[in-house]
């Protein structure tokens, strides 16, 4: 039986959010994208995805947001979104995303519930941080949206999860489904919300041009 909180919203605070990003290199950044917008394009449009990232995570009105850096914070595009927004930078370490998604639980559930999103999917809007958030504070274990392309949008958890993370597949299209299997296995409370959409490939942008995105 769930127990009313007497404070719901400090309750929501205690969720933190951590975006991993990678730094906004030509010829590192989307790549999958440079055949479409040449390869400093591709690196234009990760930094307004990672700031549209940042802003959602603040709108949420959550608890602290970190962004979590590849290859290392020392890029000047971290130190000025650091210094201009206030938001804690992290490098993330060395391994496969599994390793730095696992670091970052690691990392931030001693202080309490954590939600971990990417910058690829400007779809991710406050309203579903809030009610990812909501259902952590409500006893599920784990809490996801799922992506089209088979991964996940974002991930939220109250403990570190190893079994969720190591020895996983990435980039494929039965990312989700894996995890799912991995989750019920282990017993967890799990549940998944709607699924959304990545900026992946270059079919993918007609859909980004319609949010018309501001940052």
């Amino acid at each position: 039986m769930a127990i009313a909180l007497a404070n719901p919203e400090g309750a929501l605070r205690r969720v933190q959010i951590a975006v991993l990003a990678k730094a906004p290199v030509p010829g590192l950044a989307k790549t999958r994208l440079i055949p479409a917008l040449g390869a400093h394009g591709a690196a234009r449009l990760q930094r307004q995805l990672t700031r549209v990232a940042l802003e959602t995570a603040g709108a949420a009105r959550l608890g602290p947001v970190t962004l979590w850096c590849a290859p290392d914070a020392r890029h000047r595009f971290f130190r000025a979104l650091e210094h201009a927004t206030g938001v804690s930078c992290m490098s993330q370490p060395a391994g496969d995303l599994g390793d730095r998604m696992l670091s970052a639980f690691r990392v931030h559930c001693a202080l309490g519930p954590l939600l971990l999103i990417g910058t690829d999917c400007p779809a991710l809007q406050a309203a579903h941080l809030r009610k990812a958030a909501q259902a952590l504070n409500d006893g599920d274990d784990a809490v996801f949206y799922p992506a089209e392309d088979g991964g996940y949008a974002m991930v939220g958890l109250h403990q570190p999860r190893p079994e969720l993370f190591e020895s996983m597949h990435w980039s494929t299209p039965d990312v989700m489904s894996r995890t799912r299997a991995r989750a019920r296995s282990c017993g967890l409370r799990m549940r998944e919300f709607e699924t959304l959409w990545d900026v992946d490939e270059p079919a993918d942008l007609t859909r980004l041009r319609a949010l018309k995105l501001e940052a």
